[in-house]
């Protein structure tokens, strides 16, 4: 019955466009209290929705969940009680030591689903079409001159390609939104002029590319709708621009035994001498506090 509950709070997500995690034990060894099949989904906030183990092993979930989702790569991470410092690590494998296993073993396969990223584009023009065409084809969510933004729909990217009309507007409320990407299509004598009509700061007038996408020497209009979606997508990959539209929770490592955690508020921590620890359960983090003669705080 979980499975299915699981499955059903999955799907729901993806037709939200919620990033997630699904979680499903794939093999394990008593004492662990999960069993092949068990399931759960991991939220971007460290929320968990089903079951695939105790306190210990929900909190390495938890935290590799995390990395899965910052990736976009799966994970088969091995939780196993004895010490896995001359532990060889195979790509795609991450092998967690946790002494709440009692003797036993949890290997589970985290498989991480992104949201679809969105794209607006502006204009009518050849470009504005090549670009939506070729993002669609990449799977983006494509909206064409959308105006303003709905709450439920803030792009990650914005192509303005209407060779002047209404640029402004569109690159202002791009701005406005916070969107990650915003790219004008105009010459490079032009492309300034247009930004300083804004009513921006300069910081703010810095996050527009212009003229959008890389220098390919692109002429046609597929050819530079190639330029702009490759630029989107290498500032997304270096990390100048992130696309999320959900903050993904960060990891910290258990001071006591050094295990991947999320820093979410239902990951056990302490505040002591001015620095947040984190914690895989309330033992780590109550040993941890008695030897700093601090109170444990959550």
């Amino acid at each position: 019955m979980m499975a299915v509950d699981v499955r059903a709070h999955a799907e729901e997500l993806r037709q939200s466009g919620v990033p997630f995690v699904v979680a499903t034990v794939v093999r394990a060894a008593r004492p662990a209290p999960a069993k092949p099949g068990d399931r759960a989904v991991i939220h971007a906030d460290g929320t968990i929705v089903g079951f695939v183990g105790g306190d210990c092993a929900r909190a390495s979930v938890r935290g590799q969940a995390m990395t899965a989702l910052k990736r976009g790569e799966p994970i088969l991470l091995r939780i196993v009680p004895e010490d896995v410092s001359d532990v060889a690590e195979h790509e795609g494998t991450v092998t967690t030591h946790n002494p709440c296993l009692s003797g036993g073993m949890l290997e589970i396969f985290l498989e991480p689903t992104p949201v679809r990223r969105r794209l607006a584009v502006f204009g009518s023009s050849p470009i504005a079409t090549s670009v939506a065409d070729l993002a669609a084809f990449l799977g983006y969510d494509v909206a064409r001159d959308p105006g303003d933004f709905r709450d439920d729909w803030i792009p990650d990217a914005v192509v303005v390609a209407s060779h002047g009309e209404n640029e402004v507007t569109a690159l202002t409320t791009a701005v406005r939104h916070g969107v990650a990407y915003i790219g004008l299509v105009a010459s490079r004598r032009r492309g300034p002029e247009v930004l300083r009509a804004i009513d921006i700061d300069e910081n703010e007038r810095s996050r527009i590319q212009t003229p959008a996408g890389l220098d390919i020497n692109a002429h046609e209009p597929p050819d530079v709708a190639v330029s702009i979606i490759a630029q989107i997508i290498s500032m997304r990959n270096a990390g100048d621009a992130s696309t999320a539209r959900h903050e993904v929770a960060g990891t910290a490592i258990d001071p006591v035994c050094g295990m991947t955690v999320a820093t979410v508020d239902a990951t056990p921590h302490a505040d002591v001498d001015g620095t947040r620890y984190w914690f895989c359960a309330v033992g780590c983090r109550d040993t941890f506090t008695a030897s700093h003669s601090a109170p444990a705080t959550a």
